[in-house]
């Protein structure tokens, strides 16, 4: 497989903070918790080195892609634990980068790790594309999907990952105690996406969503949803 280009990589915002060494960077991530370009740009930066190990060992371009977001959401997950050596280390040809092994190191070592204990669906079970979302905004989607009111997170989930219908939405939802009619799942289904989009970090929705339309936000983020790991799906 071919590496992708991803656009972020040319925005603005991470283009600024191309200068920035990757302790500078793990060091701004750690210290803004609520930015999201700091990860961004380290994805960036190494993406191609984490993409070409994970293609080399998938079996299967979907697969692939689909192991390389986990990847990264990995990453992610760990990168506020990590502590980089104080002695940083230039990797040969890469002047005025001050882009550190250690950093390097410690994503193939990720990587590695991944790739050998990650348990990958069957390829018809995966509904992660990389043309649909670049790892970060997915990274950043469940996350935001996490902070939404409970039961928003669940219309949604069961309306864009198990694609339920809205009558068959609210007969679950009354079965359980709450009193929804299905005019109002549709109502609290199209909150639930707008309030996705807010939970985002700003320089985030900066950065992948600035260039969209409202009508285009609108349709991308809860569709994003189906592709996000959930557990079993609700019994109905």
């Amino acid at each position: 497989m071919q590496i992708p280009s991803f656009p972020e990589c040319n925005h603005a915002v991470i283009q600024q903070l191309g200068h920035l060494s990757d302790r500078e960077l793990l060091q701004r991530f750690k210290a803004e918790p609520e930015a999201g370009r700091y990860f961004t740009a380290i994805f960036c930066r190494y993406s191609p080195v984490v993409f070409s190990l994970i293609t080399h060992s998938a079996r299967s371009p979907v697969q692939a892609e689909y192991l390389f977001a986990l990847t990264w959401r990995h990453i992610l997950n760990e990168l506020s634990g990590l502590d980089l050596e104080a002695a940083e280390v230039t990797v040969a040809g890469e002047t005025g980068q001050g882009r550190s092994l250690s950093l390097q190191s410690w994503l193939i070592n990720v990587t590695a790790l991944c790739i050998n204990q990650a348990a990958l669906p069957e390829v018809e079970d995966i509904h992660y594309s990389l043309n649909q979302a670049s790892p970060p905004l997915w990274c950043y989607v469940e996350r935001s999907l996490d902070r939404l009111d409970p039961l928003e997170r669940l219309i949604l989930v069961m309306a864009q990952t198990f694609r339920w219908s809205d009558t068959r939405i609210a007969a679950y939802l009354q079965a359980e105690g709450e009193r929804i009619a299905p005019t109002e799942v549709a109502v609290r289904l199209k909150q639930a996406g707008h309030n996705l989009e807010a939970a985002l970090p700003e320089d985030i929705r900066t950065i992948y969503l600035g260039a969209l339309s409202a009508e285009a936000t609108d349709a991308l983020l809860p569709d994003m949803v189906a592709s996000v790991p959930m557990p079993e799906k609700p019994i109905s």
